[in-house]
Formats: C-alpha cells, sequence, structure tokens
C-alpha cells in the first residue's frame, strides 16, 4: 500500500487532523513551540538541533537541557535531551528525542508508537555572516496499529544560517534529506524564516516549512514575538505565536513563559488548536548551563 494511500486511511480513523508520529514536529521544544515555530534564523542550543542546526554559534554557551510535553490529541508523552557545547570551535549537540503515543482508532480501540531518535549535530563559521550545519541521527519507530508500519536507519539533516546584522538573521534548513527515512514519520523538508531584533530585548520571527514527501506538500507556517524582561541578573522571556497548517487546515495559538538565570533557566509553554480542531499541547523544558555570557534574545 502506497504511504499517501496510508495517510488517508489513518486520517479516517483519527479524524481530520490527526497527530501522526512525525519527526518534524515531536522534536520541538517550548520555546520553538510558543513562537509559532518560527526560530530557523536564529536558532541556538536545543532550539537548534530540532529547527537549523547553522545556529548553533551564534552564542556562545555549555547547556544541558531536559524537557517533556504532553499532547492531547492522541496522548503522547515528548521527552528531550541534549548537551550543546557553543564554545569551541566548532559548535556541536548531542542529543536523544523520545515520543510514546496511544492514539484512539474508533471503536473503543487504541494502538500504540514508541519513537527513539539519537544523534550529534555540529555547526560552523564558513565566513564572518555565513553559517553552516548538519546533523547525523539514527531513528526507531515501532507501532503496532496496522495502517502504519515500523521503521529505522540513519538519516541526516543540514542547514544554513546568514546572519545581515547582529539584528537581522536568515535561516534555511532541510530534515531527513539523506538516508532512512519514510513520507508519514521522518518526511523529507524544507524551511526558511528570519528572525529581527527591532529593540535590544524583542525578537520577531516568522517561519514557513514544507514536506517533500507524499501529498501532505502545502506549507505550515507561522510567526511569534519573543520579549525578555530584565530583573537584575535574571531574565524572563515572554512569548507568543501563531500556526497555520495547510495541509490540515488548522490553526493553533501559542503562548509560553521562562526564567532564565546565569546558571540555570526553565521554559513551559501551551499551544491550543483555534481552528479545524480542538488538539492541546503542553511543554516543559529545563537547562543548566556552564560557564557562558549574560542571557539576551535568540540572536547573540
Amino acid at each position: 500500500m502506497r504511504t499517501s494511500a496510508r495517510v488517508l486511511a489513518v486520517s479516517c480513523l483519527l479524524g481530520s487532523t490527526p497527530a501522526f508520529a512525525d519527526s518534524l514536529d515531536d522534536r520541538l521544544g517550548p520555546r520553538e513551540i510558543a513562537v509559532g515555530e518560527a526560530m530557523r534564523g536564529g536558532a541556538t542550543g536545543a532550539s537548534a538541533i530540532s529547527l537549523n542546526p547553522a545556529g548553533l554559534p551564534l552564542n556562545r554557551e555549555l547547556v544541558f537541557e531536559g524537557g517533556y510535553g504532553y499532547r492531547a490529541s492522541d496522548s503522547a508523552s515528548l521527552v528531550n535531551v541534549s548537551a550543546c557545547d557553543s564554545t569551541s570551535a566548532m559548535p556541536g549537540c548531542f542529543f536523544y528525542d523520545y515520543a510514546g503515543a496511544a492514539p484512539e482508532l474508533g471503536g473503543g480501540m487504541t494502538g500504540t508508537r514508541r519513537t527513539h531518535v539519537a544523534g550529534f549535530a555540529a555547526s560552523r563559521q564558513l565566513l564572518p555572516r555565513v553559517l553552516v550545519g548538519g546533523i547525523a541521527k539514527y531513528h526507531d519507530h515501532n507501532t503496532d496499529m496496522a495502517m502504519e508500519k515500523s521503521t529505522s536507519g540513519f538519516s541526516f539533516d543540514l542547514g544554513a544560517t546568514l546572519r545581515l546584522t547582529k539584528e537581522i538573521g536568515f535561516g534555511v534548513s532541510g530534515q531527513n534529506l539523506f538516508g532512512e527515512h519514510d513520507e508519514l514519520h521522518f518526511p523529507r523538508a524544507m524551511g526558511g524564516g528570519f528572525l529581527v531584533r527591532p529593540m535590544p530585548l524583542l525578537t520577531l520571527g516568522f517561519d514557513m516549512r514544507w514536506r517533500l514527501d507524499g501529498d501532505q506538500t502545502k506549507a505550515r507556517y507561522g510567526g511569534g514575538a519573543e520579549l525578555f524582561l530584565r530583573g537584575g541578573q535574571n531574565a524572563y522571556p515572554i512569548r507568543a505565536g501563531a500556526l497555520h497548517d495547510a495541509n490540515l487546515d488548522a490553526t493553533y495559538a501559542s503562548f509560553g513563559i521562562g526564567m532564565a538565570t546565569m546558571k540555570w533557566g526553565v521554559d513551559i509553554t501551551g499551544r491550543r488548536q483555534v481552528a479545524g480542531g480542538d488538539d492541546t499541547l503542553i511543554l516543559a523544558s529545563m537547562r543548566f548551563y556552564g560557564p557562558r555570557e549574560p542571557v539576551s534574545g535568540s540572536l547573540e
């Protein structure tokens, strides 16, 4: 059975806007979700792993991060852990992601999905304003659902960032471009976006993403804002954003808050589907820093 036919069959079972096990979405953290997934132009740390590895050199820090999320539509638990060092000549991250879900199939039945992803991200500044990065990862996806298949293998992501000024950055990235992938759970995709900082503590962003596999190739696009409030040596980010997926005809609104000190940081985000369904996603993460520069916005 062709994968596009499987997607249609699963959509009929789960409703008009199903939540699939999707590496493009399951690996996103609270900061990315809060601003409408619009951070490709200046993502750093764990955000660079999920959106654009080229952004790792944009700041200089050693950070360990762990996060947990819950998605109501398929009772999914999302776990992400990473260790990133951007203080070296070639910044890099080790990471591990887990997604476990129990979607309802109708008739009182439920299915199960378990996905493990582990890998390494690295980046390099080629020119004063041009950065490139890549990710090598291994995935293992298991399911007992008849309309889906279990897969495993290696795949690779690539990204580039153009930093026009300290206040303006553009980024492009591709996920699962090479290696093993399937168009339902690990589809190839391309995305691009920009970040601009009109004021020192305010960052605005806009992103778009397209799948390259299957029939769902319409744009997924979003934007948002991040405002850092200062309080002594601490910072208190407030984030808000919106996202629209043309494939699902679904629109989402998101809001997040956080706190960052010189030694640790915490972020909490909620996203609610406001059109095309009623999905809810809650995410939280905590970071611990090694020696680092003072906290500021996303474009260091």
